[in-house]
């Protein structure tokens, strides 16, 4: 087991695909100045990566850091880390069975917050969504306060309240999203704001008829076999904006 004072060394091909996910999270607007994504270390269980504290289209392969479930760096960073590292400190400790977490402001998505409203999935590709968003309050653990999850006490409130749900609101904040893969949990982010957007349309319409939960499921299954596919796209489009 990795301890504090010990460097532990990131896989190469993870903190690639790391910083190509901090980067097409902010390509979507998903992420701005702020927000952060982390994966799970492949043959660590207690151990995740995260980048230090920086802008998500800024995070270069130098800024990738090892984190134990304490969220204590294991090693030097080459820079502050993120105040609330505790958000996925604490997801990794609570689900054993996520290996990526997203954590974003993406603006569609907030005034489900903080009106108590759920996503729920208007369309297939959100099939994620089937059982709906969690919602987290940082009041019911702290009273006021500036919103942040910066101690474990409050990554451990946010991970109960998300429970074995994909997606958690974080009233006044945005939202959490969760992944059994590094390219499920961007792709969760990205299609959480998209769905978030569609589904305010949708309630501005009229009566919604949103996926049942056994659509939702079927949905998510087929989607989650072609994560690759959009991925692949969003690659594409950074290297062509690269380009010119």
């Amino acid at each position: 087991m990795a301890t504090s004072d010990t460097a532990l060394a990131a896989p190469a091909a993870l903190v690639a695909q790391l910083v190509l996910a901090n980067h097409i999270l902010a390509a979507r607007g998903v992420v701005d100045g702020f927000g952060h994504v982390s994966a799970r270390h492949p043959s660590e269980a207690d151990v995740f990566l995260l980048s230090r504290s920086r802008a998500p289209a800024l995070v270069t392969a130098a800024d990738i850091g090892c984190y134990d479930l304490e969220g204590n760096p294991l090693g030097e960073i080459c820079g502050a880390p993120y105040l609330e590292r505790f958000i996925h400190s604490e997801i990794y400790r609570a689900r054993p069975d996520v290996m990526a977490v997203v954590h974003s402001h993406s603006p569609s998505v907030i005034p489900f917050g903080v009106t108590g409203q759920r996503l729920r999935p208007v369309f297939h590709m959100s099939g994620f969504l089937g059982s709906g968003s969690a919602h987290f309050d940082s009041r019911d653990s702290v009273g006021d306060s500036d919103l942040l999850i910066r101690s474990p006490a409050l990554g451990r409130a946010l991970a109960t309240a998300l429970g074995a749900c994909a997606c958690v609101l974080m009233r006044g904040h945005g939202s959490t999203v969760a992944g059994s893969s590094l390219q499920q949990a961007v792709y969760r982010a990205v299609y959480a704001e998209v769905n978030a957007r569609m589904q305010t349309a949708a309630m501005g319409l009229g009566p919604v008829t949103y996926l049942s939960e056994r659509e939702a499921a079927l949905a998510a299954e087929a989607n989650d076999s072609q994560t690759g596919r959009a991925w692949a796209l969003w690659e594409h489009e950074l290297a062509g904006t690269a380009e010119t």
